[in-house]
Parts: structure tokens; sequence; C-alpha cells
């Protein structure tokens, strides 16, 4: 029998088996000794960034990493102990929350160390990641001149200089030469910190696409997002090499809440933006853009009873619309991703649509849309992590 959430006919089913399982089949390609982070921002890649936390522990995972500090805040007060890295760099103000929390900060900018000794009390020591750009240009330092800068701020006996770390721009790509080119500036520039003095930091640079594609060059620590949720970034002709079996992480259903029955030429929605081409079943469904529904899927597709339902019009705040292959009760299951009897609608086959990527599907599945999960090992999973983070902090 299928669980559904009181109050919507709306929900998603997340398969907290399916993340334990991605990531077991990612750290068997790796090297034995490389750690395994993984990246639970944007709530989880929208399937619960505490519950996605649990599983990714089970599943062996060292230390994650959120965007926010806000979100590494609501990891610890689940009882989530071990090791988190904010990504996006965080106000110079909030480093004696960081340091009180346990939680480490990305730094890229002297100025920024500048402004948080204005700020810094606590005793506790401040665990910082330094962010090196090594071509991807969104942030990190880029020149040794940088790195001299920050060094004496990263030197006094409150900091904690934990790891380095960069981003790959082109890691999904067949063509390897810009990736070999980023990993041989961060091998340079990984130098610069160890001739400071510096010593028992971790060095990071491998996402979902390298950890995939190079893990032969994994370094101390891989940094898995998109992968951990079933979402292989590599292009085509890199994936269909790759001996890897990722599992959907995430399915989106509804119900249908009325069937009418209309004519040929018969308006539908908002500015009558579809018109019945024949006499013809159409079926509302309770969900819409404010649930993530965006408006972009205008064109696209649902499955019921296993067959296409095309959204006939626009997409409303609350609703659409599709047409039925024939009548089919209220109540009937819409599935908007996920398979029903033989078909599949992918995360792919939405953000192609929309000339987007799967990330982002996930990403736009709003909070009012109340998440079911599967395959938890235990309640503890559901509810909190707070038994397992403390087995494994």
């Amino acid at each position: 029998m299928v669980v559904k959430p009181r109050y919507r006919h709306t929900w998603a089913d997340v398969h907290l088996d399916a993340i334990r399982h991605n990531i077991k089949e990612i750290r068997r390609r790796l090297p034995q000794k490389t750690k395994f982070m993984t990246a639970v921002k944007a709530d989880g890649y929208g399937h619960g960034a505490v519950q996605a936390a649990a599983a990714a522990l089970q599943a062996g995972s060292d230390a994650l990493a959120v965007g926010l500090i806000s979100e590494a805040l609501q990891l610890r007060e689940s009882g989530i102990q071990v090791p988190i890295l904010v990504l996006t760099p965080a106000l110079p103000a909030d480093a004696d929350l960081a340091a009180e929390y346990g939680i480490s900060l990305t730094v890229c900018d002297e100025g920024w160390l500048r402004e948080m000794r204005r700020h810094k009390q606590s005793r506790k020591p401040l665990r910082v990641h330094v962010k090196m750009d090594t071509g991807l240009g969104r942030i990190g330092i880029r020149h040794f001149s940088e790195w001299e800068a920050m060094a004496p701020y990263l030197q006094s006996e409150d900091l904690i200089v934990e790891g380095v770390y960069t981003h790959f721009a082109t890691a999904n790509q067949a063509d390897s030469d810009y990736y070999k080119r980023q990993f041989s500036r961060f091998k340079e520039m990984r130098g610069w910190v160890a001739d400071s003095g510096f010593a028992g930091f971790i060095a990071h640079c491998s996402n979902s696409a390298a950890a995939l594609q190079y893990p032969e060059f994994s370094l101390d620590m891989v940094r898995v997002g998109a992968a951990v949720y079933g979402i292989n970034p590599c292009d085509g002709e890199v994936k269909r090499r790759l001996d890897v079996e990722l599992k959907p992480t995430l399915s989106l259903h509804s119900e249908i809440v009325q069937v009418k029955y209309v004519k040929q030429g018969a308006s539908i929605g908002y500015d009558r933006s579809y018109t019945a081409v024949c006499d013809e079943w159409l079926g509302t469904v309770s969900i819409g853009y404010a649930d993530g529904c965006c408006k972009g899927y205008q064109g696209f597709y649902t499955l019921v009873d296993g067959q296409a339902a095309p959204i006939a019009g626009n997409i409303c705040m609350d609703q659409i619309i599709i047409r039925l292959p024939r009548y089919y009760p209220v109540g009937t299951p819409v599935t908007l991703i996920g398979k029903q009897r033989d078909r599949e609608i992918k995360l792919n086959d939405l953000a192609d649509h929309i000339g987007s990527i799967p990330q982002q599907v996930l990403a736009m599945i709003t909070a009012r849309v109340p998440r079911i999960y599967r395959g938890a090992e235990s309640m503890s999973e559901i509810i909190s992590a707070r038994a397992l983070s403390k087995a494994t902090g």
C-alpha cells in the first residue's frame, strides 16, 4: 500500500536506500583512503537535508557540505556532529557562531579575514577551508600574492586551516585538457599552503563528474552532490563508458481532483491557452508552480495509468490540467517524476524540456510538497540523525 501524506493530494517519494546505494557505488571506484564529503545544500537537493545527511552517513560519508551557515546550523541542531563545510563565504560577523558549533567556513579573501578579526571573541578555534580558483571563475584566490596576504591571518592560534579546495568547470566533458590544467594548477596552489608551514590539511577538488570520470585523481577527499541523488552529470560519451549504476532518489506524484468531458473547440486555462482538439476527457491535478511544477513545464506530459497524459494549457499556482487517454476517476494517481508501469519520466526529461539541468528540477520542488521517506533503516533516519551522528562523530 502506498503511504500518502495528510492534507495534500501531492507528495514526493524520497528513496533513502537509493541515496545509500549511490554513495556506495561511487565510493567503490575511489582509492581506499579517499574520504567522502556529501553535499546536502539546498535542503539536500530537495530531498530533506537531515534525512539525506543521515542516509549519507549510514552509507559511510565522512563529512557534509552545505551552501549556507543556516543550513549547517540545521544539521547541528538535528544532532549531526560530523564535519560540515559551508561552501559559500559566510558573513565575517558569524565567525564565532561557526566556531561555537564546530562548522568549517570557506575563506578566499584577506579582507574577509581582517574583518572577521573585529568580530571573533570565542576561544574556540575557527576551522577554515581555503578556496582556490583554478579556472571556474566563481570564488577563490588566483594569485600567489593573494595567498601571501591571507597567510599571516591564517597562522593565528584560534584558526585551523582544515582544508584547501577548488571546483572543476569541465570535469563532465570527454575533452580532459581543461580539467588537467585545473588539476595541475590546484596541486601548485596546494604547495603554497604547505610551503607556508601549514600541515595536516585536506585537499579536495573532485565534484560528482570528476569523482566518476577521474577517480584516480581524487586526492584526500571527494565532494559529491548531484551523483548522490542519482544524477550523472557527465556528457553522453563519458556516461556510456563509465561502469557506474546510479539510482533515482526522488519521484513526484499527485492525483486527479476533478474530471471533465469537453467538446472540441472548448478553451481551457488562463488566456485560453489550450483549445480542445477533439471531444476529450480532461483531469485537474493538485500541483502547480507554487509546488515547483514550473510554468516552463507547459507542453510536457505526465503519466496516468502508465500512459502519457499531456499538460493542457498554462500551469496554475495550485493545479495543472492534463489530457486523459480516457475517463479516469477522481483520485487516480498522476506521476510527474518517476515510473508508472513501463514508462518513466526522468529528471533529465524535464530538465531538457526547460533547457536546464536535473539539479534545478529537484531544487524547484518547494517545501509545501510533503516528502515521504522510503527505505529508511530506522526511525532515527526519519526523525533525526542524532543517534547516528553521535556514533559517527
